[in-house]
C-alpha cells in the first residue's frame, strides 16, 4: 500500500469536478470530485490535505482525499 502524502489543493474547477492537489516536494497531482473522502464534491483551493496517490494511465493521481 502507498503511504499517504500532505499538499495543498492548487486548484479546483467546481463544475468540471477537477482539480490538482501540489504535495509538499511540489509534485502535482491531479483528481477528481470523485476522490474526495468525504462525499462533499467540492473542496476549498488552499486546504492543506492528506490523498494516496494512485498510479492511473502513465501518472500519478490523488485519491481518498480529505483533512
Amino acid at each position: 500500500m502507498t503511504a499517504e502524502r500532505r499538499g495543498v489543493v492548487a486548484d479546483f474547477d467546481v463544475d468540471s469536478g477537477l482539480g490538482t492537489i501540489v504535495d509538499v516536494e511540489g509534485k502535482r497531482y491531479g483528481f477528481h470530485c470523485l476522490e474526495i473522502a468525504d462525499g462533499s464534491r467540492d473542496i476549498d483551493v488552499g486546504l492543506d490535505v492528506g490523498f494516496l496517490p494512485l498510479a492511473k494511465f502513465g501518472r500519478y493521481e490523488a485519491r481518498r482525499i480529505g483533512p
